[in-house]
């Protein structure tokens, strides 16, 4: 029985039905993070929270993950009971903690708790569950792309995985604003990406048929049985030192990314004097650069090699979008060309990191492996959004104008410790011989 994964047309298909999921996934996401001047205005306008609330709001995607480990655990369950269990359980966890925040949004709560209003509190639980599904979905995305692409166009397929991704959050960036205008408030674009989320569950669903067929022919083609999963094995993740430095790489590089993306709406507004209607556009330009960009890279990667080496270009642009945000220049022009540059950076990175922990690590540990990386990500997404709303607060004039100048210079820090991580990772890869360099196409 030949393997479904031979075939091309099988192979992109059942990565287009996965990135389906993840496309309507990180459309809600982010689709709060326009919606940053609709929350904080006064009632009855907006919802009267405030730039701590926001933040603390913000960061909760990752509570659960982080505090409770369950990303962690989550990876295992992936080895352990495989992809199509996991998928199902991450999509359902997704539907419903989006239903919970579109429900915490749409109406009005009495009391605090943790000094947070208790409307923001029913939000993070939400956006906190929904997180958990999230990133356990991410990971086993990734995993399905591995099993179907590992010795074909791996690099490419990810990288298309991520333009789709970004096409969500370009589409939450680009939209949230004007349909919350449009149909009534800040829940009109929750539950729309609730109904998204929705739909990604039922996608990942028909995924499932196509796995089960693919699994039954290595089944019929194997002449031995496939290594399984041992706990004991774990020790062999954690001592590779290459392995911690892509993870370290990924956590300060997402942490100078996405965080920033949630405040650079108002950034635009406060700081570059862009039209309200209009300031979600530019962030929204970074995931629109890199539907291009990362396939681009990627089918590089695939066809030259130079992993490592993408990856220091990436974070060098990185640490200089964030010092250029950092000066006293406030011209939106020069907002947007740095805008195109963060795009630039976010297709390099991502483009080559991915593909480059298959090199690193067995596929039997993958899922976990993913789950490790995700979870210190996980630690810098939930914390860097409340560290940056707590500076914000900090930075606040009377009249409510915020100097963006210290939150810059901690994303810019961010950056400058990614390109010394990204260097040891080449000199780890030239001792050990992991082949971030050689090209992926056998």
């Amino acid at each position: 029985m030949e393997k479904l994964s031979n075939s091309a047309a099988a192979r992109w298909t059942a990565l287009l039905i996965v990135s389906v999921t993840m496309m309507f996934a990180y459309f809600f996401t982010d689709v709060m993070s326009p919606l940053e001047p609709m929350l904080t205005a006064a009632k009855p306008e907006g919802l009267g929270w405030s730039a701590d609330d926001y933040g603390f709001f913000s960061g909760s995607y990752g509570f659960f993950n982080v505090f409770l480990f369950l990303l962690f655990f989550g990876g295992i369950i992936l080895d352990k009971f495989g992809i199509r269990f996991t998928g199902i359980l991450s999509t359902f966890l997704m539907f419903a903690g989006a239903l919970i925040k579109w429900y915490a949004v749409g109406h009005d709560f009495e009391g605090q708790m943790f000094g947070y209003p208790m409307q923001v509190i029913w939000a993070c639980l939400g956006f906190a569950i929904y997180g958990v599904g999230c990133e356990i979905a991410g990971i086993t995305v990734s995993k399905v792309i591995v099993k179907w692409f590992t010795g074909h166009e791996l690099a490419l397929a990810l990288g298309l995985q991520v333009a789709l991704a970004r096409i969500g959050t370009a589409g939450a960036l680009a939209a949230a604003l004007p349909i919350a205008q449009k149909f009534g408030g800040v829940s009109a674009s929750v539950g729309l990406g609730a109904s998204l989320l929705c739909a990604g569950m039922i996608s990942f669903i028909v995924y499932c048929w196509m796995d089960k067929k693919e699994d039954a022919a290595v089944a019929a083609t194997q002449t031995e049985p496939e290594e399984e999963f041992k706990f004991s094995d774990l020790r062999m993740l954690f001592t590779n030192k290459g392995f911690w430095y892509i993870t370290l790489l990924c956590l300060m590089f997402y942490a100078g990314v996405f965080p920033f993306l949630k405040f650079a709406t108002k950034l635009m507004v406060t700081k570059y004097g862009v039209d309200p209607e209009l300031a979600g556009l530019i962030p929204a330009m970074l995931p629109f650069g890199t539907i291009f960009l990362t396939p681009l890279f990627g089918s590089i990667y695939d066809k030259h090699g130079k992993g490592a080496t993408l990856m220091i270009l990436g974070s060098i642009l990185l640490t200089l979008v964030h010092v250029i945000f950092a000066l006293p220049i406030n011209s939106w022009v020069v907002a947007i060309g740095v805008m195109v540059v963060l795009g630039i950076a976010f297709g390099l990175v991502p483009s080559a990191m991915w593909p480059s922990v298959p090199k690193i690590i067995p596929m039997k540990l993958l899922g976990t492996a993913y789950a490790v990386i995700f979870y210190i990500q996980n630690i810098g997404l939930s914390l860097v959004p409340i560290l940056i709303g707590k500076v914000n607060q900090a930075n606040m004039d009377a009249e409510g104008t915020i100097d963006y100048t210290t939150s810059m210079t901690i994303f810019a820090l961010f950056g400058a410790i990614a390109i010394v991580i990204a260097f040891a990772l080449l000199a780890e890869n030239k001792k050990k011989g992991y082949g971030l360099q050689e090209a992926n196409i056998k």
